[in-house]
């Protein structure tokens, strides 16, 4: 049974800085790509950043481009999404997701797996 979970969600101020992680089972990590997306309130579910099975390559939604950062550890079966420079606008639950092959880019429907989701509010 493949479990995601996700931690490291909280409160933080304007500017501020959060690192999600999000621990893997039940599936072969290191064979797939994973990403991490988020829903705010009273919005649809929307993409924030994938990478590839072996971390050589990422994809970042355009408004988080230079301020988010994904990476992966497949020896601990672990993906992590650090968060820098936040704004209110990022304020929403994220969740990771497990890709159905090696690659995925921005399509919810390139993913198996989904975590319960982590809560990140950012206020001023």
């Amino acid at each position: 049974q493949v479990q995601l979970v996700e931690s490291g969600g909280g409160s933080v101020q304007t500017g501020g800085s959060l690192r999600l992680s999000c621990a893997a089972s039940g599936l072969s990590f290191s064979d797939v790509a994973m990403g991490w997306f988020r829903r705010a309130p009273g919005k649809e579910r929307e993409f924030v950043a994938a990478i590839n099975w072996s971390g050589s390559w990422t994809n970042y939604e355009k408004s988080v481009k230079g301020r988010f950062t994904i990476s992966r550890d497949n020896a601990r079966n672990t993906l992590h999404l650090q968060m820098d420079s936040l704004k209110s606008d990022d304020t929403a639950v994220y969740y990771c997701a497990a890709g159905r092959g090696p690659v995925t880019r921005s399509q919810a429907d390139e993913y198996t797996n989904w975590g319960q989701g982590t809560q990140v509010t950012v206020s001023s």
